[in-house]
């Protein structure tokens, strides 16, 4: 199972990502919010929790917006 925290999905913008959560309240609750689904998602993808496919679906599916959120953010 392949983490997906911001720092691995865009490793050349590590010093902005510092920064942005730092200075930017925004970006702060994006990161946050991006940082527990990716944590729920790596729980349910390595068995420690069990829910239903659906489910993990919707999480992907949220993870994956916010990182085109973040992405705007760091362009």
């Amino acid at each position: 199972m392949e983490k997906h925290n911001l720092i691995s999905e865009f490793p050349n913008q590590t010093d902005k990502i510092h920064e942005l959560k730092i200075s930017d309240h925004h970006f702060r609750k994006l990161f946050d919010e991006y940082d527990s689904i990716e944590h729920s998602i790596h729980r349910i993808e390595s068995g420690v929790e069990v829910t239903s496919d659906q489910f993990l679906t919707e999480l992907r599916k949220k993870r994956l917006h916010l990182k085109d959120q973040i992405a705007e953010y760091l362009k």
